[in-house]
């Protein structure tokens, strides 16, 4: 039915990277999880009243609960599709991030709702009702809440939305709420055992948990996650690509919303190569990142200095010493200065966040054991925290 209602109501469809068809597919997904969440709300509130299930009523209006989220994912789409303006230069891209996160929430409160009123329902129990008509129900609602999971998620995955993620998972937990809902209905018929109320209790911790996951998604993009291994490998690809480009590092991704992606990062290029030519060439790999991986890039030209004996040979003996300390860690913007009777090192080392070693004591260290070495040479050194 999405495909069906994307080829209608979505020009240009396969242009995933334009915001305007992002903004049309998660105004589409709203629409359609709108309809259907309201449709299943009141199939099971008939299917509840009429067996008296506080199991059922409860999960109808998780249902009701999943219409109001479709209503943020559809009202967070279309705000996350304005242009930039003088006050957002980036964009709104993140309030799709902020609509996910609103979801989560909605998701979590009629968790804890449902569980109140399912421990209620196990204190006080009460036989319910059985008939084809609620099992029929139930089993459609299944089927619907699992179709509804496929499309978000797949959606989900091609765009790169957390908010479609969360929904999909939101609507994963929903179908197997409602298969425990069923099982616990036929169990109670079959058996006479009142299951009610812990079938609601089981719900009640589905949703809770699905809140939980959906929250985790879309805060992290918010606090400012890693970028993914795989963006980050293409973008090293490219660079490198060029000869004229010797090594990459300090790669910085700000997200601002998916589609609106900046990028820094540093290029080393020969100290003794044509400045105008150089420059050029960073000029293209910039356009060549935008138009590629739909990113604004800044590059910075380090020049290093190649053939320089010296320096080739006191570059391997600090590199030794990282490899004993981590191998891990690695150097960059080495050079030599040198200063009468001694000679300043200068070069920036790349450290996992991971390294137990402070900053200051990695520093330390390293210059200590670069004068035993070396004497004559004085480190200068500063530590980077990457993802090494």
């Amino acid at each position: 039915m999405i495909t069906l209602l994307s080829r209608i109501f979505i020009k240009d469809r396969d242009n995933i990277s334009d915001p305007q068809v992002r903004r049309r597919y998660g105004v589409l997904c709203g629409f359609v999880g709108i309809f259907l969440n309201l449709l299943l709300f009141a199939g099971k509130f008939l299917a509840g009243s009429i067996s008296g299930s506080i199991a059922i009523t409860a999960d109808a209006f998780n249902n009701l609960s999943d219409a109001g989220s479709s209503v943020i994912t559809l009202i967070g789409f279309r705000m996350a599709g304005q242009r930039p303006d003088p006050d957002h230069p980036f964009g709104h891209g993140r309030i799709e991030y902020i609509a996910g996160l609103l979801v989560s929430v909605a998701i979590l409160f009629m968790g804890f709702e449902l569980l109140k009123s399912s421990v209620l329902k196990i204190l006080h129990p009460v036989e319910p009702a059985f008939s084809p008509l609620i099992l029929g129900i139930l089993a459609a609602s299944i089927l619907v809440k699992c179709y509804m999971s496929f499309y978000n998620r797949r959606l989900g995955q091609r765009l790169g939305s957390a908010t479609l993620k969360a929904t999909s998972t939101d609507s994963l937990s929903d179908s197997i709420a409602t298969a425990v809902v069923l099982a616990s209905t036929l169990i109670s018929h079959f058996t006479g055992v009142q299951l009610d109320g812990f079938g609601g209790v089981l719900v009640g911790l589905f949703v809770c948990y699905a809140g939980y996951c959906a929250a985790r998604d879309t805060i992290s993009p918010l606090l400012g996650q890693a970028p993914d291994p795989a963006f980050v490998e293409q973008v090293n690809r490219i660079v490198l690509s060029y000869e004229e480009v010797i090594g990459v590092h300090d790669l910085i991704v700000h997200n601002y919303g998916p589609g609106r992606v900046l990028i820094s990062l540093h290029a080393e290029v020969p100290a003794d190569g044509d400045l105008i030519s150089l420059h050029e060439i960073i000029d293209e790999i910039e356009h060549r990142l935008r138009d590629t991986l739909n990113c604004s890039a800044v590059i910075h030209m380090d020049p290093v200095l190649l053939g320089d004996r010296e320096t080739d040979q006191l570059h391997e003996r600090v590199d030794s010493c990282l490899l004993s300390i981590d191998p891990r860690l690695s150097t960059h913007d080495f050079r030599l200065v040198r200063c009468g009777s001694y000679t300043n090192v200068f070069f920036d080392i790349s450290a996992p966040f991971d390294l137990t070693m402070s900053d200051e004591e990695l520093s330390q260290r390293v210059k200590q054991m670069l004068q035993e070495e070396s004497p004559g040479y004085v480190g200068v050194i500063d530590v980077d925290r990457a993802l090494v």
